[in-house]
Formats: C-alpha cells, structure tokens, sequence
C-alpha cells in the first residue's frame, strides 16, 4: 500500500473515533476496523462524487447503519460536498450527520439503514433494478445501465431474519452484480458473537447460492482489492467477501463490547494517536491527503464523460429507447390512463381484490415499469401483471416477481427497487401480515419512497381462516404511522382513485383490499380524492346524524340510513377511503363534510375504533372491533360482531339522544 493510503484511512479513523468523541454518542468501533475495506472500495468503485444522481454510478449501502460515521468520513473526503463542519455537529440538532444513514438527508447517502438486515435486502432491490432496466434499455455497444451494488455489513445484520431472507432469493434470481463486504469483528453490544452467533456464515451463503470468499486480514488494503475485482468478474452469482477485521483496531479498547457503542474516550483516543503517529489536531485532514482525494476525482470525472458520451451517442442511435427511457424516470401517471373507462365503468357486485387486479392490469398497458409482486400469494392477491412475465436468471425482463413466502425481505427489497430509480415497485400479502413487513414500510415512510402496498383480505371477511387471519389493529397500526396514506376503497371507482393517488404520491400507500364482493355505488367517484367525502346528504340538507364508514362497511350505511329515514331520522352518510388525505384537507372542506354542529356521529369499521375517535367526537359512536375474530362464514361473522344495518341505526339514535 502506497504511504498516502495508510494516511487516507488513518484520517478516516480519526474523523470517526473524534466525531463520536466530541458527539459522547455513537458507534466508533466498526468504522475504525473497516476503513481499509471500506476505502479500498469507495477508491475502485464507479461513482462520482461531483454528480451523485448519476445513473451510471455504483451503489453503496452501509447496511450496518450504525457505523454512520464511517459513511461520513467517505462522503467528506470523497468530495461529496458533506462539509467537515457537519462532522463535528455528530448527532445533533440540525446536523447533516444524523446518528443512523439517512437517505435525502446527507448528501450521497442511497438509503436510509441502522435497524440491521434492511440494508441488505434494499441492495437485493438495487441489484434486481439494474439487472432488469440493463435488459430493458442496454444495446450492443451502449451499456446505459451497468453498475454494481456493493453492501457493507456487519455481525448483526447477518443475524437479523430479513438479511436471510433477502440473500435467499438474491441467490436463488443469481445476481451477479451484488457484492456484500462482511466486517467481521465478532463483537456486539453484550459481547462476542460466541454468545449467540457460531454458525458458518460462509458455507449458509454458499447454500444460498453465493459465491464466497475470505480475507485474513481486514489491514490487507491489496487481499480486499484482489476480492473485489473476482467477486466482479462472477456475474452469475452474488458475491461474499467475508472480511476478518479488528473492532476499533490501534486503540486500548480493540476487541472489547465496548467499542462497540460508546465513545472510546479521551485517554483511549490518545493512545489511538500513538499507535497511529498522528499529530494532527482533531478534525484535521492533511493537506497531502486532501490533494490525493481531489486526484482521484480526475479519474471519477473522466469516468463520468466517458458515461455521458456513450449515453449520447445512444440517443442517436437508439432515439425510441432513449424517449421510453425518459418516460420510466417520469412520476406523474399518464393522463390517458387516468381517463380510461375501464377505471369509472364497473358494474356488479366484486371484490376489491378482485377490481385490484384489473386496475394494476390497466395501469400495466402505460406503466410499462411496473416492477413487483407477491409473497406467495399472487393468485389471492390478484397482483399478477398478466403477459409482461416472470423476473428470474433466465428471464430480467420480467415484471412480475416471485417474492416467495418473505413479506419482510419483500418489502425491503421493494424500498431498494424503489429507490434505485426507473420504477413504481409494488408488493403484496394478507393484510394481517403487515405485522411481518411492518419495519421496511416504516422506512419507505421515513424515505418518502412510494411504495404500493396490495394488502388483501382486509377484515372478518377473511371468514373461516379465523383470528389468526383476520386483521384487526391493523388499519389503526398503519395510520399511526407518519408519511404513510392508507387507503380502503368501498368500490371499484374509489379503488381506481387510490391507485392513481398512490402512484403519484411521494410517500408509501397501502391498499386494504376486501376478499368478499361489494356492490357499486353511483354517488362514489372523485370525492374519493380527498380522502373523505359526502356520499349522499338528508334531503333537506341538515342531517340529524352523520354516519360514516370505510371500505366494505360503506354498504352498511346506506341499509341504516333507510331504516333511520323510517323513523323519521334524517342522515348524511360519508365515505371515508382515507383517512390520512381527508386530514390534509383545509379546514374549510373538513367542515363541509363533517360540519362541527352535527355532534351526532357513527363511524363503522371492521376493525379497531382507534382510528376513529378524531371524527366521532364525545357525543359520537363507533361500531366496530375491538377484539379478535373467530373462524366461521365471513355472513354469519359480520352479523354476530354487530355489523348489521339494524346495530347502526341503534347506535345512531344512541348517539342523537347523547347530543341533545
């Protein structure tokens, strides 16, 4: 190794351990053990620190999130633009620094990590993206999309189900532009790996279908480089480089838990000057080692024009592909498929599965990069794109993806389709295994990556597959959850408006699709773009209660407004098919539909009433559910847990006499 590339990893080790120092927070331990390696890739890795959005670069995923500052350090001396300011703000308010990798937040950072695995499954996705859009667009001659996915990982994550799961099927779909660098220090927080952790990594990824391969020494800067370059020459596999490191090398406190999570200390950090030879004051970067980094950006940029030359003579040559190319980086939905009458004309009594399907079939025909599927459950879910194929080894062109019976990983992986970019990734399962995908969603949400998720099956319709199978805290779970809109149409048009308001949005949805048949309504329609909306008014326009409803329990509504009309009690009923958007609507339209003084209110919901309490108000009611199901006929269970039109009407007069 060249003397300027011991002292270029030397300063990252010192602007980590600092960093962590002067924050008294964070994990200094992994990014000192796995500089070299980590240098050693960013150094050959095809990127360009000047133009972070280029489409020909590399991806990089720290997937063990928690050595953030190891990923800081990179980003600064790289030329990134991540001031070294920022640096010393670790951790603290207003920082570009923040405590865990997060995507749209520091500049060149691919996506958002720290709950350990993720990261692995979201460069699964990456490496499937580049694998599908290279097929798709790549001429003889014209390498538009040719990039590796490169992840660094730690113990922890290969712990952790979803890194499992996801390395699975990247084995199995023989992703050959996928390489994970494993830093292994056998340490974590309580100690080491021996407590918990003895298996052969090596030989469970060799059954994965990886190749793998060993380094000794994770100081070895040219046994690292030498297994990268094979690990890039084997396309048809994905690539393993198990990396024998020492946690927070060079300091009193190597090989030791504590390392781990905690400053090293300014005792341990003077040693570390020592052993090092460094003299340099804290968050000091040599000037030799600042002129290196700024050479190495000639051979980035270089890189970059040769890219940018290829790509246009490409659009030469290829002027179609390269219009079509431009078309799969475009977010906003065609306006011809939003006008199509296949979305508006739906008649008879169907399941919104089953209308599912045959929207996500339309939206295929002008959405050509669709990308996704489902958790062993494409025949239930109705998610198959039909014609456009299966993804696999044999077949990139593929729209349709066999996820196998790995919601989490499936999830994961549709963040890192998403975020690579070219597609509108979706994914589906039951409803109820949202419980299984949850973490991924929550991070689709924090990296406002809008994800479709098909989520079927949606209540006590599921009928005799019983509790186990029958959401219930479910809608009121993923409502809780910041960024994220959830829709549950009452009909095929409502249905179609959340498939267009999903696909534009710039956040993750999910679709909270029936399994049983509901009938259509003609007063639904547009109104369903604002999330909440007034289906049908009392004829005089002042309405004694307001009874609202969500998906299949619209139907409800209408059946005890006939039965309170008989009484005498006039009713508005409003459908409420998100509640999320209805709640970003102005003050002015909220009223309009929910005026303040009609205190008398009924929502109905086959699940929690949770969601419900901000509309119902003290005087109001809720029928719904608020304990598990039971196994029996989705009829018989809906009458025997109070979902008849005759409970409503009684809690709609309950509500009116609490009013007065």
């Amino acid at each position: 190794m060249k003397q300027i590339e011991q002292k270029a990893i030397t300063t990252i080790r010192f602007l980590a351990a600092e960093a962590v120092q002067k924050a008294n927070s964070g994990h200094p331990g992994l990014p000192i053990g796995s500089a070299p390696m980590a240098f050693t890739l960013w150094k050959q890795m095809r990127h360009d620190p000047k133009d972070t959005k280029w489409a020909g670069r590399d991806r990089f995923v720290l997937s063990a999130g928690h050595a953030s500052m190891l990923e800081y350090s990179l980003l600064h001396l790289f030329g990134y633009g991540l001031p070294l300011e920022e640096l010393e703000r670790f951790r603290q308010w207003g920082s570009k620094t923040p405590g865990h990798p997060e995507f749209g937040h520091t500049v060149g950072v691919e996506t958002t990590t720290g709950p350990l695995g993720q990261g692995i499954a979201n460069a699964v996705g990456m490496a499937m993206a580049e694998a599908r859009l290279a097929a798709e667009f790549n001429r003889e001659g014209y390498p538009v999309v040719d990039n590796y996915t490169y992840a660094l990982t730690g113990d922890g994550c290969l712990m952790e189900g979803v890194a499992s799961e996801a390395a699975s099927l990247a084995g199995h779909l023989g992703l050959g532009k996928l390489i994970l660098l494993y830093d292994r220090n056998e340490i974590t927080i309580e100690g080491g790996t021996s407590l918990a952790f003895t298996e052969d990594v090596g030989k469970r990824f060799e059954a994965y279908g990886w190749t793998v391969q060993h380094v000794a020494d994770g100081e070895d800067t040219e046994a690292i480089a030498k297994a990268i370059d094979a690990a890039k020459a084997d396309r048809t596999h994905p690539s393993l480089i198990i990396v024998r490191t020492e946690i927070a090398h060079g300091t009193p406190k190597a090989n030791s838990a504590s390392a781990h999570g905690e400053p090293l200390g300014e005792e341990a950090i003077k040693a570390m000057r020592a052993y090092y030879h460094w003299d340099e004051e804290p968050f000091a970067v040599p000037e030799d080692v600042r002129a290196y980094f700024a050479e190495l950006q000639t051979g980035y940029s270089k890189q970059h024009a040769d890219y940018d030359a290829m790509f246009e003579g490409y659009q030469k040559a290829y002027p179609d592909l390269y219009e079509k190319w431009v078309a799969w980086h475009e977010t906003k939905l065609p306006e011809a498929l939003k006008q199509d009458p296949r979305l508006w004309g739906a008649s008879g009594s169907k399941a919104t599965r089953a209308v599912s399907g045959e929207i996500l079939n339309i939206f295929a025909e002008y959405m050509p990069n669709l990308f996704g599927g489902s958790a062993d459950l494409a025949p239930s879910n109705k998610t198959e794109l039909k014609g456009k194929g299966f993804y696999g080894a044999e077949n990139r062109l593929g729209a349709n993806v066999h996820f196998g019976i790995r919601e989490f990983a499936m999830a994961a992986i549709s963040n890192g389709i998403q975020l690579y970019g070219g597609f509108h990734a979706f994914c589906a399962t039951f409803l109820v295994f949202t419980d299984y995908l949850k973490p991924a969603l929550r991070l689709s949400a924090i990296m406002h990556q809008p994800v479709v998720y098909v989520m079927t099956h949606d209540s006590i319709g599921v009928g005799e597959d019983g509790p186990t199978h029958q959401p219930v805290e479910h809608l009121a779970a993923l409502r809780a959850t910041p960024g994220t809109l959830v829709f549950r149409p009452a009909d095929a048009k409502e249905t179609a408006c959340s498939y267009i308001m999903a696909f534009e949005a710039d956040k993750p949805s999910v679709l909270a699709l029936t399994r049983q048949n509901l009938p259509q309504y003609a007063e639904t329609g547009e109104g369903a773009y604002r999330g909440g909306y007034v289906l049908r008014d009392a004829k005089n326009g002042r309405p004694d209660v307001i009874l609202m409803a969500s998906g299949s329990e619209v139907e409800l509504l209408y059946k005890a407004a006939d039965l309170l009309e008989a009484d005498g009690i006039s009713s508005r009923l409003v459908s409420m098919p998100c509640l999320d958007l209805f709640d970003e609507q102005d003050a002015a339209y909220r009223e309009s539909v929910l005026p303040n003084g009609v205190r008398a209110r009924v929502a109905v919901e086959a699940a929690s009433a949770y969601s419900w309490d901000r509309y119902v108000g003290l005087d109001g009611e809720t029928v719904c559910l608020d304990h598990f199901g039971a196994s029996a006929p989705a009829g018989i269970l809906f009458k025997e847990f109070g979902f008849t039109a005759e409970n409503v009407a009684s809690a709609a007069k309950k509500s009116i006499a609490k009013a007065k």
